[in-house]
């Protein structure tokens, strides 16, 4: 994960981006609308039901404060409302630049900074909050890929699109076990040029290894990032429900996880990168391209202005006190 830098956008480069982002769902909208073979497709958007929708926006709200919660705990002592605003104002920013997370976890670190937080701390622990979402996606791709690998639960080619994804969950997971010990005795046996390359590789080692003690104490302290994870994906099994239509856990699951690596790709509001990566994602594991593309439509519409319209507001009123320093013991963190 790339740390925060001083050059963050602020007001100006958010409207800009909101501005690009209203124009591509207007793009989307239309693209929808005229292109053959998608008329399924708008036909039963339109039969969606007004009760569903509440539903699932509930459920992403649920989602949101699991970010909230991990947020504050990776960041405490730093005070929990300042650490919420600034939770909130890191979910807007990734859904109008995802690139992986990177930009929201960028913006938040500028916002502490401009509040008296050291930039040392505030990469240290973005890099924890980084790494512990991760694992929790590690985990839960290892486990269904696991339980439809040996036929717990029902999916197609259970050994292939259920072996490789927990295969590689696992060898993610143990890399990043093994990642810390090698780093540390590595990088202190040798004499390093540059000395910031020395402290970063050791930082790296060191956020590694406050993740595993959070993974460690279970309970309340990784509620927060399970719920994130959780409830995101209840949001997209409840816009299936809508229309009458519910995968199989591994395929919704497993397809989610995967589907969400074109959130990469740094498209404002990840319009059509994130739309096609589940749709065919979700196919890829046996459902119906015509449900997947409805509910994932529903979902991405959620998804997005949910925390856009709460994180908007958030950073706008952080903005307004920019310049009251953190508490003492909180901007020595």
């Amino acid at each position: 994960m790339s740390s925060p830098g001083s050059a963050v956008p602020g007001t100006a480069h958010l409207r800009r981006n909101l501005i690009a982002l209203a124009v591509l769902i207007i793009l989307a909208v239309g693209v929808i609308a005229a292109v053959p073979g998608l008329g399924a497709v708008t036909s039963r958007l339109a039969d969606v039901s007004a009760g569903w929708v509440v539903l699932a926006i509930a459920v992403e709200l649920l989602s949101c404060l699991g970010y909230v919660i991990a947020f504050q705990q990776v960041f405490a002592p730093i005070p929990r409302r300042l650490a919420a605003g600034v939770a909130w104002s890191e979910m807007a920013f990734q859904t109008v630049f995802p690139a992986g997370g990177a930009g929201g976890l960028a913006l938040g670190g500028w916002i502490l900074h401009e509040r008296g937080a050291p930039w040392g701390r505030i990469t240290e622990r973005s890099t924890v909050l980084f790494l512990l979402t991760s694992a929790v996606n590690m985990l839960v791709l290892t486990l269904f890929g696991l339980l439809l690998a040996i036929g717990v639960l029902p999916g197609p080619r259970p050994l292939l699109l259920g072996g490789i994804p927990a295969a590689v969950g696992a060898a993610v997971l143990l890399l990043a076990v093994a990642l810390p010990r090698l780093l540390t005795s590595r990088v202190r046996a040798r004499t390093w040029k540059h000395e910031r390359v020395r402290t970063a590789l050791l930082g790296l080692a060191e956020s590694i290894r406050d993740t595993e003690k959070f993974l460690a104490s279970g309970g309340w302290r990784t509620l927060g990032a399970v719920g994130y994870l959780a409830f995101d994906i209840m949001v997209l099994w409840v816009c299936f429900l809508a229309f009458g239509d519910a995968p199989h856990a591994a395929a919704l699951v497993l397809g989610y996880q995967i589907g969400y690596l074109a959130n990469a790709v740094p498209i404002p509001g990840g319009i059509g990168a994130l739309d096609a990566g589940l749709v065919g994602a979700l196919a890829l594991y046996g459902v119906n391209a015509t449900s997947a593309a409805t509910a994932v439509l529903v979902y991405h519409a959620i998804w997005l202005f949910v925390p856009l319209l709460i994180g908007t507001v958030a950073f706008l009123l952080l903005e307004r006190h920019m310049d009251e320093p953190l508490p003492d013991a909180a901007s020595a963190t």
